[in-house]
């Protein structure tokens, strides 16, 4: 179960990455390339050793699936954050409030932005089969045998792929206490 800071944090860090594909064109037709871009990216951060995202992610027919990501969209769409996957209203507050944590000296910080902004680059612009089939070729540890790999595509579907809290990391993504204040209120949490 997240945290509400956690929430905030993937409400944010969602945005922020809706942003960074409205920014480069790249084409969001569905939900489900939004699950395999975000999944994508919190497991790219958990291998560098830093978390940013929470969301737990099962194995769909489509890849990657997060009910709390799913719940995301819903509620930023149902607050007028969000206009399909376009970043709208008082959540566009957000975007500086980002880049304003990424300073030199808060690592962890400028990991989980640099590794956002290097997925929606190179996965943004794959149609939904495309980045499904990127997220079925990837290789994760089994949990209990650490040292064996396994194709997502080769995983039951409904089967659990990706719980962020029983990964250890070096590194959180964190925003100071004022900072948070004013991200809920761009969200309207």
């Amino acid at each position: 179960m997240r945290k509400p800071q956690e929430i905030t944090v993937d409400r944010t860090l969602l945005v922020y990455g809706l942003h960074l594909a409205q920014e480069q064109e790249c084409s969001m037709v569905s939900d489900v390339k939004v699950h395999q871009l975000i999944f994508l990216a919190e497991l790219q951060m958990l291998g560098k050793g830093v978390r940013g995202l929470h969301y737990e992610f099962m194995r769909f027919p489509y890849g990657a699936f997060s009910k709390d990501l799913d719940n995301d969209l819903l509620a930023l769409r149902k607050k007028e954050r969000l206009q399909n996957f376009d970043v709208v209203g008082s959540a566009e507050e957000c975007i500086p409030l980002v880049e304003e944590e990424v300073t030199p000296g808060v690592e962890a910080n400028e990991q989980v932005v640099e590794i956002l902004q290097s997925v929606v680059e190179t996965y943004g612009p794959q149609d939904v089969g495309e980045i499904t089939k990127s997220v079925e070729d990837v290789e994760i540890s089994v949990v209990d045998r650490p040292e064996e790999k396994l194709c997502v595509r080769d995983i039951p579907f409904h089967s659990i792929v990706l719980v962020p809290s029983r990964i250890e990391v070096t590194g959180d993504f964190s925003v100071p206490a004022k900072t948070l204040l004013l991200l809920n209120k761009a969200l309207g949490s």
